[in-house]
């Protein structure tokens, strides 16, 4: 469906509080101060008039076409200045408070790059926020202010509203940064609308019948699209709670899913698995998920012993397997590129490992007794176009060839914020043959890895984490589940595999967490390093040069729940955890 003159998000949120003004918007579930919950809601109206109010206060102070951060902890007010942002036609920077742990740098370096003229937050953290920019020695133009401040001084006397159009920029989305620093992707109004609506086709979401449900944060693309654009552009109610109240009791998201009939939502494989490990059979009782739409599983790669795990736990409770939805997304293309097929259970398939790494598919059975990677597919593209491509020669692939995905559709950004060469390289692509000249030929370069098979697209990878020693590849993804399963003192979705240089070229390394119920890690080390060497050179033919075996919390992981293996090879060589010899490159990593 393509894009119209009035496919912004401020059109839309309009539509909805024409069409049900008194309906309910958004319900956010605090958890704070009451183990069930106390729901606070807006209605379209509600929504609409708030959103107008902050968006005349920005329009008042100057922020037409500016920088608006939104430091906001969850919640309605998160929702409030996004929109209100949006809305005023300023550029939004979606991030999160001073107060999340271990993201500080993050944050500090978003909102450098960014470079705000307002960071807009609520009362009760403004004295934090300010006193964290000042800290940093960020933003000298920058003004803090609370969003009811903002509201409070629209006034009579602000500007005269002029609608955002089409191919504004909405907002930056900074990626997670798990292979790089930060960068802002630059999403314009048509982008996150065209992409709500491949959600919508994607997921057969219809007003009147379905909602979103979500403890994803806010500032993450997947919790930003998925359940306050999605829900705006579609009409549908959005019901949030807050990441903390998750991971405190993750039973709390499978009792929104089981009260709110028709629930979209989304999580990556972490979270299935800590449903599976956390919520015991008495909570199971009063579970019913029969009636969930989808459960959007978009980890990369999204693992085949997750789903079957989640799947048999709550199986009980009404739980379809029909309704794992395995998927396929990345900032860059707002959110949304690929998943399975409505109505069929997930497709998994096994792939001989080594010939995989080695860029060729084979079907396999595991009984065999040779290497195996059981990989689940991601399904297709609704409303775009994806292409498995070898970025040297630029051709496309053939089907069973793995190679890099290219992206191409009216979702896809138009750049990186303020990073021109950048953008071009990534955003501006072109198969060969194709005119350069021509912006219809132009797709984006994910940076990861995957192939056509059996008209389904498989992820393999992402091209800049590949371990390469001795010339040969090997996906670290594939090493980490070797180690997590070689001993149970290893704590699983907390272990990092990485590359390093030496004399003698590319070494292996793995840095693991352990349990926090082991109280002498020191006692276990050794134990734990002759398992997870055996285990990784009988299933991968692999030495492993280094394993650090490091305290519960201690692996960096990006705010959008990915291991972020540069962060830990960055760690590793500067010390953190184990003082290597030399500098990479001359002997680096302990024997």
């Amino acid at each position: 469906m393509p894009s119209t003159a009035r496919d912004t998000l401020a059109h839309h949120l309009a539509q909805s509080a024409s069409n049900a003004p008194d309906e309910t918007a958004f319900t956010f579930v605090d958890f704070s101060s009451s183990r069930d919950g106390t729901a606070h809601e807006l209605t379209w109206r509600q929504l609409e008039h708030q959103v107008r109010a902050t968006a005349a206060g920005l329009r008042r102070v100057g922020a037409v076409g500016e920088r608006v951060a939104v430091v906001a902890p969850q919640g309605l007010d998160y929702v409030v200045g996004f929109l209100g942002a949006a809305c005023a036609g300023a550029i939004a920077v979606p991030l999160f408070p001073p107060s999340l742990p271990g993201h500080g740098d993050k944050l500090a370096a978003s909102l450098e790059d960014a470079a705000p003229l307002l960071a807009v937050t609520t009362g009760e953290q403004r004295a934090s926020v300010t006193e964290f920019c000042a800290e940093r020695h960020i933003g000298s133009g920058m003004r803090v202010t609370a969003l009811q401040d903002l509201q409070a001084n629209a006034g009579t006397d602000s500007p005269e509203p002029v609608a955002p159009a089409p191919e504004d920029c909405a907002y930056l989305q900074y990626t997670s940064g798990s292979t790089r620093v930060p960068s802002g992707v630059e999403i314009t109004h048509a982008n996150v609308c065209a992409n709500a609506r491949q959600g919508m086709e994607a997921y057969d979401i219809r007003r009147g019948r379905n909602c979103a449900v979500g403890w994803l944060p806010l500032y993450h693309d997947m919790g930003l699209v998925l359940t306050v654009a999605l829900p705006v552009v579609a009409g549908v109610p959005s019901v949030l709670m807050d990441p903390l109240a998750f991971v405190q009791r993750p039973a709390r998201w499978l009792h929104l899913l089981t009260r709110h009939g028709g629930a979209v939502t989304a999580a990556p494989n972490f979270a299935y698995d800590y449903c599976v490990q956390r919520v015991e059979e008495e909570e199971r009782t009063a579970l019913g998920l029969g009636s969930v739409a989808a459960m959007i599983n978009g980890s990369e790669p999204v693992r085949a012993r997750t789903l079957t795990r989640f799947q048999a736990a709550f199986a009980s409770c009404g739980m379809r397997r029909t309704a794992m939805r395995p998927s396929y997304g990345l900032a860059e293309a707002t959110v949304f590129a690929a998943t399975s097929p409505l109505a069929e259970e997930p497709t998994v398939t096994c792939f001989d490992r080594d010939a995989l790494v080695q860029g060729t598919a084979r079907i396999v059975e595991p009984s065999d007794g040779g290497p195996v990677s059981e990989l689940v597919a991601c399904g297709r593209p609704t409303n775009q176009e994806i292409a498995i491509v070898d970025p040297e020669t630029r051709l496309r692939q053939e089907d069973g060839t793995v190679a890099e995905i290219w992206i191409k559709g009216p979702n896809v950004g138009r750049g990186y914020w303020r990073r021109p060469q950048e953008s071009r390289a990534a955003f501006h692509a072109v198969l060969r043959g194709d005119d350069p000249r021509d912006p219809a030929r132009h797709w984006l370069r994910t940076g990861d890895l995957g192939m056509w098979f059996d008209k389904q697209l498989y992820i393999t990878g992402r091209a800049k984490d590949l371990v390469i020693v001795d010339g040969t590849n090997h996906y670290p993804h594939d090493i980490e589940e070797t180690v997590q399963n070689a001993h149970p003192v290893i704590r699983r979705h907390h272990v990092a595999a990485f590359a390093m240089g030496t004399d003698d070229g590319e070494k292996l390394v793995v840095v693991a967490e352990h349990g926090r119920q082991v109280d002498d890690p020191e006692a276990v080390h050794d134990e734990v390093r002759r398992a997870v060497r055996g285990a990784v050179a009988e299933g991968h033919a692999l030495a492993v040069h280094d394993f650090v075996l490091v305290a519960p919390d201690s692996v960096p992981y990006t705010t959008s729940g990915k291991v972020c293996r540069t962060a830990c090879r960055e760690r590793y060589l500067a010390g953190r955890w184990s003082q290597p010899k030399h500098a990479a490159g001359k002997g680096a990593g302990r024997a």
